[in-house]
């Protein structure tokens, strides 16, 4: 079995791309595919996302393209944004060969498209609806196609292109190879390769096996009402560098990123209802970490590739197995470890265990985080940002004030008021943070700010932005309370809807934020 990539007898410059790109050693399905993709046999590959897949037909068609006027090989995948990700990789592949690749999707300007082949590529990677649009344009000529690979084809099934690919798989000279990539393998593709493909050969990847071996598996049994505190308390304590949160329906994305956004959560939310456009903007700040939270059906996420996501949490349980291998299969890429939390009500542990019957797996019951471990979990934080203060030194001008303090106070009362001024009360009662707290004293209201101390907010950033905005002396604003994702302050009753209408929506510290009046809390 081949072990390095100099194994499959690829030259130099196709060495110096995979080993400029990071690559080490291939994975299963690159072992198993290429070196029958180099033979010139037809390939039926079952291998999800994240496996390597895409290296695994890239590297050895851009070994044999042979360069002429038309495209040499043409890549059909479900949507523009696995269009844009198969293009970028190939042409990282073939950089040192002088290969290109180019992305044909709906939504980006046709004309642009038609300039482009006329230049002159070398492989296709596009959609159905628009490689269909080119064709019958005359713009897009399949003559000189020696490969074709259908990419995800059960996708492309789920999303209605079957007539769309037989079309285009008519336009492509029969002498040709072609190859097929699936996740799973239900009877229509089954049929496609049956009768498009000549004798072709199953290279196969299990499922389970892959997200076994890569992406730790945890599902928490949840009341449907207490999904949202169950999430907070998860995002607090686990603390992720990037999450995607997939729910059934669009109306459950817009509620639970709703929410999440009106806690201080940096979250951003993607579904059918969107534009391109929009969807477009969400996917780029999440995929540069201005939002760390991304909330989504499973048709809105088909085709995403994004290498850092450390999380996928299943708000709602994935409504069959193969779901949920395509779900998870969005974090442990690259090599990377990966975590996928599902929540689980107690009506639906049948659908859990069938879940884990089909794809091979173990999924660990495990507790959610305590009210205590939550506030662990903030303490630590805030250690490490009075770490960060105290190791740049910013703290010095304060001193003198320590100084005079100490008189009266010890060191100890001292840091401790100053860290309930920064931060908050930590005894606050955590199933009630949020907009349903108020907490004010008599004659003051308290507002709700989204924006915290993960945001690197402070008390006088507040203040001066209340003072300049709605013209309020500081001497009237009361207690301001930061914590992690968001903040309150106390204002006088009769101005608070002056300070709401100045400061809601507005710029502060580069986000964009939302006010409002706390709601009491429950009894009160």
């Amino acid at each position: 079995m081949y072990k390095k990539f100099y194994e499959f007898g690829l030259s130099d410059p196709m060495l110096s791309s995979l080993s400029d790109m990071g690559f080490e050693e291939p994975t299963p399905i690159q072992k198993a595919a290429i070196p029958l993709i180099l033979n010139g046999q037809d390939v039926v590959g079952l291998a999800q996302t994240g496996t390597g897949k895409t290296a695994a037909f890239g590297i050895p068609i851009i070994e044999k393209v042979k360069r002429g006027k038309s495209p040499y090989a043409i890549i059909v995948v479900p949507t523009r944004e696995l269009a844009v990700q198969v293009a970028q990789e190939l042409n990282k592949i073939g950089k040192n060969k002088g290969i290109l690749s180019l992305p044909i999707y709906g939504g980006q300007s046709i004309e642009r498209q038609i300039w482009s082949l006329k230049k002159g590529v070398d492989i296709i990677v596009g959609t159905p609806g628009r490689l269909i649009d080119h064709i019958k344009r005359k713009t897009l000529v399949l003559r000189e196609i020696r490969i074709v690979v259908l990419d995800e084809a059960d996708e492309m099934l789920n999303m209605g292109f079957i007539e769309d690919i037989k079309k285009i798989l008519g336009e492509i000279p029969e002498k040709r190879q072609t190859l097929l990539f699936s996740a799973t393998m239900p009877q229509e593709i089954r049929g496609i390769a049956m009768q498009y493909m000549n004798n072709p050969e199953s290279v196969r990847v299990n499922a389970g096996e892959v997200v076994v071996a890569k992406i730790k598996q945890v599902f928490y049994e949840v009341r449907e009402e207490d999904k949202i505190k169950a999430l907070t308390r998860l995002l607090d304590v686990e603390d992720p560098s990037l999450t995607l949160i997939f729910c059934h329906t669009k109306r459950e994305v817009d509620d639970v990123s709703g929410k999440l956004q009106q806690m201080g959560y940096s979250a951003g939310a993607i579904h059918g209802d969107f534009t391109q456009s929009h969807r477009d903007e969400v996917m780029g700040k999440f995929r540069k970490g201005e939002i760390d939270i991304l909330v989504a059906t499973d048709v809105a996420a088909r085709g995403l590739d994004i290498v850092d996501v450390s999380h996928v949490i299943n708000y709602s349980i994935p409504q069959d197995p193969d779901g949920y291998i395509h779900r998870i299969g969005r974090t442990g890429r690259a090599g990377k470890s990966g975590i996928a939390l599902t929540f689980v009500t107690p009506r639906e542990y049948r659908q859990l265990r069938l879940i884990e019957q089909s794809a091979k797996t173990k999924i660990k019951r495990a507790s959610l985080p305590t009210k205590e471990e939550v506030r662990q979990a903030r303490a630590e934080e805030i250690i490490s940002d009075l770490g960060s203060e105290i190791s740049e030194g910013k703290y010095k001008k304060y001193l003198g004030i320590v100084e005079e303090l100490s008189l009266r106070y010890s060191y100890q009362d001292v840091a401790a008021a100053a860290l309930s001024i920064m931060f908050g009360n930590m005894t606050e009662d955590i199933e009630e943070l949020g907009a349903e707290h108020t907490g004010s004293r008599a004659g003051l209201v308290r507002l709700f700010i989204t924006i915290g101390r993960k945001d690197k907010i402070k008390v006088a950033d507040i203040i001066k932005s209340i003072s300049a905005e709605a013209g309020i002396p500081a001497k009237k604003i009361g207690n301001i309370s930061i914590f992690d994702k968001f903040s309150f302050v106390e204002v006088p009753e009769d101005l608070a809807e002056r300070v709401v209408s100045a400061i809601n929506d507005i710029m502060l510290h580069g986000r964009r934020i939302k006010v409002q009046r706390a709601k009491a809390k429950k009894g009160k």
